[in-house]
């Protein structure tokens, strides 16, 4: 397990990142973390306190990568941009384990079940995650509907968020 601490950061103007709350990952320590790599891949570990497990590190280029910090991460660190953040990181193994209510509902539409398992496993991750987030079962059901209809459209994630945005 690689130690370090780091200042949270915040992207300004960065496209659809921009707004995102991160931290740094220079080449040094991606490359101990998982050698030779250039793609995202998962890590565990703990921040500050609070125990992490399947989070993606994103690649910015140049070897460098990024590992965002949602909201739930923030509150359970009680830390924003600027804070000190104490990390211990290695790269996450485990398989990843698609919930069994959202791969019910997709298997019931073969057009968005063979779409989604089209995707890279990283971007079905983006859709799981999304609907994990969910604080209420009536949030998460309408974001399996919104999933399935999305895929069933041939949509990856992103393209199905802007739709949805832009439906409000």
């Amino acid at each position: 397990m690689i130690a370090f601490n780091t200042i949270i950061l915040k992207f300004d103007k960065k496209g659809e990142k921009t707004g995102w709350r991160y931290i740094d990952i220079p080449t040094d320590i991606a490359q101990q973390l998982k050698p030779g790599t250039k793609k995202s891949f998962t890590v565990k570990g703990f921040l500050d306190n609070y125990r992490i497990e399947q989070v993606s590190l994103l690649p910015m280029g140049e070897g460098n990568f990024i590992l965002p910090l949602n909201a739930d991460i923030r509150k359970a660190v009680q830390k924003n941009e600027g804070a000190m953040l104490h990390v211990q990181l290695e790269e996450d193994k485990s398989p990843f384990v698609y919930p069994e209510d959202i791969m019910a509902c997709l298997e019931d539409d073969e057009q968005a079940f063979t779409f989604f398992n089209s995707l890279p496993e990283s971007h079905r991750k983006y859709f799981i995650k999304w609907i994990d987030s969910a604080k209420t079962d009536t949030t998460r059901i309408n974001r399996i509907a919104q999933m399935v209809n999305g895929c069933a459209k041939g949509m990856r994630f992103n393209e199905m968020i802007r739709s949805l945005k832009n439906e409000k």
